[in-house]
């Protein structure tokens, strides 16, 4: 069993019936009683700033009670700003790495939510591809690590992005634009200008025909060989072979300039956690 950060606590508390979960149930309950006393202390002198400052360090610990183990039965997991549910493992093996939410500036003056996304992995191909190089470096040590991140990239492991529509007025037509615009500047970025053709294959993809009420679902996965293969509400959009374009998609979520930033260190936590487990 794996444990995960994401922003919100979440699951039951484990059983003690494994050696390694009762060292977790041990572990939470010695940081509750260490919070319960620097609370009484406070209560006590409340003028002490050592405390008070302890106090605060656990409880602002979001890798502790932001905590999410997941294993094959996890229950689903809300992205906390839309309610947006995500399954902790879909396709049997891409286990959720991070959560985030894309938002969009209208007229440069509000900003609204168009979609939660969800970020999975294979955890059969991370294993083959990832854990066996860094399989000397501690998870502490992977965590925030670029090199990392970039293998994930630019290995072939496979990966889907899940994208939960929850702005109820979408329209494919502007799905299809905003795409023109980040996926282009992403297959610009690492390709160079002689990527139109490509851009316009993707986005020819989303097709008018598609209705995209909120609760919609987008899914673009990449397989091995490098293919992206894009699902619109379960049914098959198209696929196409490109590293070039799998990269660029995901430099969208986890790269350098992300859409959500607190979703993208999830994503570099967790991945740590699963290669360090």
């Amino acid at each position: 069993m794996v444990s995960f950060r994401f922003p919100f606590s979440f699951a039951p508390p484990p059983s003690i019936a494994s050696p390694r979960n009762f060292s977790v149930a041990i572990a939470a309950s010695a940081a509750a009683l260490s919070i319960t006393g620097a609370a009484i202390a406070i209560s006590q002198n409340p003028d002490s700033s050592l405390v008070r400052t302890a106090l605060n360090c656990l409880v602002s610990n979001r890798g502790l009670w932001g905590s999410l183990s997941l294993s094959e039965n996890s229950s689903p997991v809300a992205e906390p700003r839309t309610g947006a549910s995500f399954p902790s493992v879909i396709r049997d093996s891409h286990r959720l790495l991070g959560i985030g939410l894309r938002r969009k500036a209208i007229l440069g003056l509000k900003n609204i939510d168009v979609y939660a996304f969800g970020v999975y992995a294979d955890d059969g191909d991370v294993n083959k591809f990832l854990s066996e190089k860094y399989r000397d470096v501690s998870a502490a040590e992977l965590k925030g690590n670029d090199k990392l991140k970039e293998d994930l990239m630019e290995c072939d492991v496979g990966m889907t992005i899940r994208l939960q529509i929850v702005y109820g007025r979408l329209s494919i037509r502007s799905v299809r634009s905003a795409f023109e615009e980040s996926v282009g500047s992403r297959l610009h970025k690492f390709g160079g200008s002689d990527t139109k053709e490509l851009l316009q294959r993707f986005t020819a993809q989303f097709k008018d025909e598609y209705k995209l009420p909120k609760g919609s679902i987008i899914d673009l996965s990449r397989e091995r060989g490098y293919v992206l293969r894009t699902t619109i509400d379960g049914k098959e959009a198209g696929c196409i072979q490109s590293k070039l374009l799998c990269r660029s998609i995901l430099d969208l979520y986890i790269g350098d300039e992300p859409f959500d930033r607190k979703a993208k260190e999830d994503v570099e936590v967790n991945l740590a956690s699963l290669i360090g487990k």
